[in-house]
């Protein structure tokens, strides 16, 4: 990308998948936004109705933290706050949004081109029943209980019919399966969930994503290695690690 910045102005479209800080922060580094006649979308979630997404990636652009306010920066920026929903882009690129399951309004997007598919869950949990199942709980409820586990069971099949027939899915899975039973509620998942997700969804390829920064390079290589391994001559689906640089054929 960094040569067509050489050419001149860009007219894009960017979407976040929600407000974290680890997603949003290279924003004030990023060159277009300083070339004047560039046109530049920003689309992403919100949570909080008191808050704007210009208000949110502005905070980063103060002086406390930064030598350049957001009025300074010369391109035409917008800013889109955008929900679950479908959004032509023009020239038969269509964009679908789904919820994820996260600790802030999260999205996940579905891109379709000229019969190709490309789909990102960047931060996801598996949804889980957050109610007492367990009778002897003091907290159990039958009815509460039940409903909880029919609302499970929609979301998370919710999220196998966005992933369906992906040609290329990039999914959460910053833990193996023991690590995630210790990191519940964190809004992250497995390799394992991952990968039954995007076999069952009928995914081709599937990119491991949003790594455990405590992971070496080594260790995330001989994750994918096994992870290869044990799908091997039981699913025709493809799995790799994410990687910067990488490039993807759907």
């Amino acid at each position: 990308m960094a040569n067509d910045f050489k050419k001149g102005p860009i007219d894009t479209d960017i979407f976040i998948s929600h407000t974290h800080w680890d997603h949003i922060m290279g924003f004030p580094m990023f060159t277009p936004s300083f070339i004047p006649t560039s046109h530049i979308r920003i689309r992403g979630p919100v949570s909080y109705e008191d808050e704007s997404l210009e208000q949110i990636f502005g905070s980063q652009l103060t002086y406390r933290y930064w030598p350049i306010r957001i009025t300074e920066l010369s391109a035409h920026i917008e800013y889109d706050q955008i929900k679950e929903t479908s959004l032509d882009l023009g020239g038969g690129l269509w964009v679908t949004t789904k919820y994820l399951n996260h600790p802030i309004l999260c999205l996940g997007y579905r891109f379709e081109y000229r019969g190709k598919t490309i789909v990102t869950a960047y931060d996801n949990e598996p949804f889980r029943n957050l109610f007492p199942t367990d009778p002897a709980d003091p907290g159990y409820d039958e009815d509460a209980a039940r409903e909880g586990e029919t609302a499970v069971k929609e979301e998370n099949e919710k999220l196998l019919r966005f992933f369906h027939g992906a040609d290329v899915l990039i999914h959460d899975s910053q833990y193996t399966a023991a690590e995630y039973k210790k990191h519940l509620g964190w809004g992250h998942t497995s390799f394992e969930h991952a990968i039954n997700n995007a076999n069952k969804a009928g995914v081709k390829k599937l990119l491991f994503f949003h790594h455990d920064p405590n992971r070496t390079d080594k260790q995330l290589e001989k994750l994918e290695h096994d992870y290869q391994q044990r799908i091997a001559g039981k699913t025709s689906m493809q799995v790799m690690m994410a990687r910067e640089g990488l490039t993807v054929e759907a």
